[in-house]
């Protein structure tokens, strides 16, 4: 079974960077779209980017033009490059495959506040 091990969040105030990383096991990435994922307190996991093997990538409506999802199939890591964060994107942040293949990871936490 593949494991993801997410990092790179933190608290920032809005308006700030992060950039998240998820570094998966195994041979199979490369093979599979892949996505970051986010559940806010209280709240559904949503499903926020997604990146297709060949790179085609797609985004929610409430990210779009400030997040960007990137790949490395190399190293077998998956990034979420996120500017301008706002309130609204506080959230654990997971990666898993586009279809939710995998287990998941323990997440990493992204807190935006003033």
């Amino acid at each position: 079974q593949v494991q993801v091990a997410e990092s790179g969040g933190g608290s920032v105030r809005p308006g700030g960077s992060l950039r998240l990383s998820c570094a998966a096991s195994g041979n199979s990435f490369s093979c599979n779209d892949m996505g970051w994922y986010r559940q806010a307190p209280e709240k559904q996991r949503e499903l926020v980017a997604t990146i297709g093997t060949g790179g085609n990538r797609n985004y929610v409506d409430s990210v779009k033009g400030r997040f960007t999802i990137s790949r490395d199939n190399v190293k077998k890591m998956l990034y979420l490059q996120m500017n301008n964060l706002k309130p609204e994107d506080t959230a654990v942040y997971y990666c898993n495959t586009a279809s939710q293949r995998w287990s998941w990871g323990q997440g990493t936490r992204v807190t935006v506040s003033s």
